[in-house]
């Protein structure tokens, strides 16, 4: 399989490189020549592995045997859908070593990564930008690999103070660096850094950043494990098409279940769920997606006015407002909604859900009940702890993972929002 630029002014590649370079020649992102039919996933009670590799292995031309080995290290977390109320799912995807959907994603990436690495005996350097659970997962994923230096931007005093440590308490490889702007400014200055072609030849650099087709095929993977989980709960002479709803900042979650969509899966249609920064409802009304500065919210991964993973979806559509509109709707999330759903979730099923979630399951309230939804839980409540007790009133136990990092210290690198800043700091 090839893999094109969006911007369609460079050449396709093969996925060794489409993942290695992050970013297309011409500033494009990646995406798939073709769209391989995936068929006869659901309704088998298949093992999240089984599933990985079927999917996989007709996007990365790797032998079967090594990518096995990949998905079994990098997937070895569960993955369950639970059910709240009549036609109300939930998909736990926050079950991974930093508690975000992230992990799916990053940790597939530094494996594979490593794997090419190792046989062509590379050296790379990772430069991310990260408005929340990216950072983390991305830094715990490549954490230790002798080949791979990451670079982690993320915009100070704008994530939770659990994500921050996440981030910034590792060192070794791992360098944090806390940048004097917003999550946008962040992507801006990755951006460029990909697209600058002195720097390229100078150093070996990519993205983790779902920019990256490689953080996005892995995602697809639980959008065909829950759909045949959400099957079993139904007799099998009645099919029921359910629809995701997905909170969305830079929209990569979504983008990867337009992808599971193409590639065979019975998806209804999708709802991005998003806070007041998404220009994305705008767009779908009027057809212009309006750029406009960042305001902290409770969501705050998903605080993106610019999302990249916007461009893999015109181009999916054609850039046809009508067809996307066919398969997708964007509900706009207020503050007092967000911190509402917190409480009446608690209240009714006793159940602890983060802000980002609870953007979700408030814009799957807006539709219609009589139809199934599933609801993308992308964090642990315990990573926004003090935002979620202050809500409910009820202490939050932190899980083993984040008790081990609450007391570390921070080891970040303050950088101005400067390009030339960072290209110095990556020279060396």
């Amino acid at each position: 399989m090839k893999f094109y630029s969006t911007n369609r002014k460079s050449k396709p590649v093969n996925f060794q490189t489409a993942l290695l370079t992050g970013l297309a020649a011409d500033g494009g992102l990646y995406m798939p020549d073709v769209w391989p039919k995936i068929k006869n996933l659901t309704g088998k009670n298949q093992k999240f592995g089984n599933i990985a590799l079927e999917i996989l292995e007709k996007f990365i031309d790797i032998p079967g045997k090594e990518l096995k080995g990949i998905i079994k290290n990098a997937f070895n977390f569960k993955v369950p859908l639970i059910k709240l109320g009549k036609n109300l799912y939930v998909l736990e995807l926050f079950h991974g070593p930093t508690l975000s959907f992230k992990d799916f994603g990053a940790r597939f990436m530094a494996r594979i990564m490593n794997y090419f690495l190792k046989k062509s005996s590379q050296k790379l350097n990772i430069i991310v930008a990260t408005s929340g659970d990216t950072g983390g997962a991305v830094a715990q994923g490549f954490y230790g690999l002798s080949n791979i230096k990451v670079y982690v931007l993320y915009p100070s005093k704008r994530i939770s103070g659990l994500q921050e440590k996440q981030i910034a308490t590792l060192g070794k490889n791992i360098t944090a660096l806390e940048v004097k702007g917003d999550f946008d400014d962040c992507q801006r200055l990755a951006k460029t850094a990909l697209s600058d072609q002195e720097l390229r030849r100078k150093i070996n650099i990519s993205s983790a950043n779902s920019i990256n087709i490689g953080r996005l095929l892995p995602q697809m993977v639980y959008y065909f494990y829950s759909f045949q989980q959400f099957q079993s709960l139904y007799s099998k002479s009645y099919i029921l098409n359910p629809i995701y709803v997905v909170p969305s900042g830079n929209f990569g979650n979504l983008a990867a279940g337009i992808f599971a969509k193409r590639s065979g899966l019975a998806i209804k249609k999708f709802i991005a769920a998003v806070n007041l920064n998404s220009g994305v409802p705008v767009y779908l009304k009027s057809g212009h997606l309006p750029k406009n500065k960042t305001i902290m919210t409770l969501s705050n991964a998903m605080d993106v006015g610019n999302p990249s993973n916007w461009a893999r979806i015109l181009d999916l559509y054609g850039h046809n407002r009508r067809k996307i509109k066919r398969d997708l709707e964007a509900i706009m999330i207020s503050e007092t909604k967000t911190k509402k759903i917190i409480r009446d979730i608690y209240k009714k099923y006793n159940y602890v859900i983060d802000p980002h979630t609870a953007v979700g399951v408030a814009a799957a309230l807006r539709q219609n009940q009589n139809e199934a939804k599933i609801v993308l839980a992308t964090a642990h409540p315990a990573k926004f702890k003090n935002i979620v007790e202050k809500i409910i009133g009820v202490r939050i136990e932190l899980p083993p993972t984040l008790r081990k990092i609450i007391n570390k210290k921070k080891k970040s690198v303050i950088l101005e929002n400067n390009y030339a800043v960072l290209k110095k700091l990556l020279f060396h």
